[in-house]
């Protein structure tokens, strides 16, 4: 009797669930997804945990495949030789192979006061501690969010709607990702809010104070809650377990993904650092990613070889609220074109079609494992990858 090759995954984030669904393909394999939550979150969400509109939570049961096995736990260490990971419970499980898909949080912010005194937004338990402190807040109370990427975007749309005083304080420019003529169309959306915008060379955060946010320039603004949307970071447990890592802690691999260190660990989503040239930390990534270190661990089963990964972006969708939004359009290689929409209703529901579709997908990989397979190359970054091919890190492509 032949027995099962089994394969540990871990992280129940975009990528983790994908890469879980696309192993169940194959007969004889069997799929253990190891998350700290019982149920999946749906971070594109988590601005609208913090205002109201939605719990950004999913019951694994609509997602995952049948028969892939949950363990609501938190890994603390990888065994690589022994092919075995330790639990936080206090318990070891043994795999075949491991997909390390432990996704990314805040980072850790290195401005005076920050970490005391700003909240953060980027997990489920970050978000719900901010919401009851936003709803305590008087009505009047100063609303500041650091940061104006996406995220900061949306929080500070998603609060002024809700009538909150809200700052936004950007650094040097507002959306650094949008194209010049979509920026502008998202300040004059910002203005209709009422947000104040504050950005240009003075207006980096140099310290948070309990009720004030200080710029580099010197001014201060009053603020009574501090939201900090700057930055992500990724979890420290490839590195804690001995494993190779780029400068922010995500796990070096070749382009199949596979750990530089070990053939039977193969890295998606956030934490990973393919040839140490990583795709930008998105949903949007993830969902191409996991299924591809999923067919890496599949190829490998089989004694086939794995296939280089491909992603590519078509770009960002932020909301502006409720009942607004824009739609800025990318390259593959996830540069903004001048091609972009903007406006009230009609782009809202656009994006509320954009988050209800990412969980589609992963439904739909749960129900067909192996229906998602369109990867958008980004011939940039191949070239890019090429011009450094003698300093990135290989591996074999069998396991020893």
């Amino acid at each position: 009797m032949v027995e099962n090759t089994n394969v540990i995954v871990v992280g129940g984030g975009y990528a983790g669930v994908m890469a879980a669904n696309r192993l169940t393909r194959r007969d004889g394999v069997a799929v253990t997804l190891i998350n700290p939550r019982p149920a999946f979150v749906e971070r594109i969400r988590l601005h609208q945990l913090v205002g109201g509109s939605d719990d950004a939570v999913v019951d694994y049961q609509e997602i995952l495949a049948g028969g892939v096995g949950l363990v609501v736990d938190t890994v603390t260490r990888i065994d690589a030789t022994g092919r075995r990971v330790t639990l936080a419970s206090g318990g070891t499980l043994d795999y075949d192979y491991l997909i390390y898909a432990v996704g990314s949080g805040s980072a850790d912010p290195s401005v005076p006061g920050a970490a005391e005194h700003a909240y953060p937004i980027a997990t489920l338990e970050e978000a719900r501690r901010l919401r009851p402190v936003v709803d305590a807040a008087p009505a009047a109370a100063a609303v500041t969010v650091v940061g104006a990427g996406p995220t900061g975007l949306e929080t500070a749309s998603e609060l002024a709607e809700l009538g909150r005083k809200v700052t936004l304080v950007c650094g040097e420019v507002l959306g650094p990702y949008l194209h010049p003529r979509a920026r502008r169309s998202v300040a004059g959306r910002l203005a209709k809010l009422g947000v104040t915008v504050v950005e240009g060379p003075g207006a980096r955060v140099t310290g948070v104070t309990g009720d004030a946010v200080q710029l580099a320039d010197g001014r201060e603004l009053p603020s009574g809650v501090t939201i900090w949307t700057a930055g992500f970071g990724v979890p420290d447990l490839a590195a804690r377990s001995g494993l190779s890592t780029d400068a922010l802690g995500r796990l070096l691999t070749d382009e199949t993904l596979t750990s530089v260190d070990d053939a039977r660990v193969v890295a998606a989503g956030d934490s990973a650092a393919p040839s140490n040239l990583p795709v930008r930390m998105s949903c949007q990534s993830a969902v191409q990613l996991g299924p591809q270190a999923a067919e890496t661990v599949l190829s490998r089963i089989a004694g086939e070889p794995a296939a280089a990964f491909d992603v590519g972006f078509f770009g960002q969708c932020i909301s502006l609220g409720r009942r607004a939004g824009i739609i800025q359009y990318a390259r593959r290689n996830d540069t903004a074109t001048g091609v972009f929409f903007h406006g009230g209703r009609p782009i809202a529901m656009m994006k509320e079609a954009v988050c209800k579709s990412t969980v589609w997908q992963l439904r739909q990989e749960a129900r067909r494992p192996g229906s998602r397979n369109l990867w958008f190359k980004d011939r940039q970054r191949q070239e890019l990858r090429r011009a450094k091919v003698g300093e990135a890190p290989t591996v074999t492509s069998r396991p020893a």
